[in-house]
């Protein structure tokens, strides 16, 4: 009995487990364990005795003044149960940010063509809206 268990054992050894996993399960416990302790052993290194602080940086040249009217003046209106932000750079409104209430996801409405219509834009959208209808739930 135990001599037909022993070599049904060695035939499912040669099928299923081939000997070369082993030595690749070797290798990558190996790996691993050498990925693991090299932040380990980045932190024992000592610092080289020479450091010197970086400079700070030069003053801006004289004559230069921020111009406020090339930044955006951002003006912040509570609507209702939302809030939306608007951008505007010289006067014009080029764009707003909804946030609506309860945490939702804030949109984006972006004047593109600077005409006064304004198009809804999600962060890393292309613009493209495919049809999408519930079938069936759960």
């Amino acid at each position: 009995m135990r001599a037909s268990i022993a070599r049904f054992m060695s035939i499912v050894r040669l099928v299923v487990i081939p000997r070369w996993a082993n030595v690749a399960a070797v290798l990558v416990g190996v790996t691993l364990l050498s990925v693991a302790s090299t932040p380990t052993l980045a932190q024992t290194r000592t610092r080289p005795p020479n450091l010197q602080p970086v400079p700070e940086p030069p003053p801006p040249p004289k004559g230069f003044e921020l111009d406020s009217a090339q930044e955006p003046q951002v003006t912040i209106v509570k609507r209702g149960t939302e809030t939306v932000e608007e951008y505007r750079l010289g006067g014009r409104l080029y764009m707003m940010k909804v946030t609506p209430a309860g945490g939702g996801t804030p949109y984006y409405l972006v004047d593109n063509t600077g005409d006064g219509s304004f198009a809804r834009q999600n962060s890393h959208d292309t613009g493209l809206r495919p049809p999408m209808w519930l079938i069936h739930s759960f």
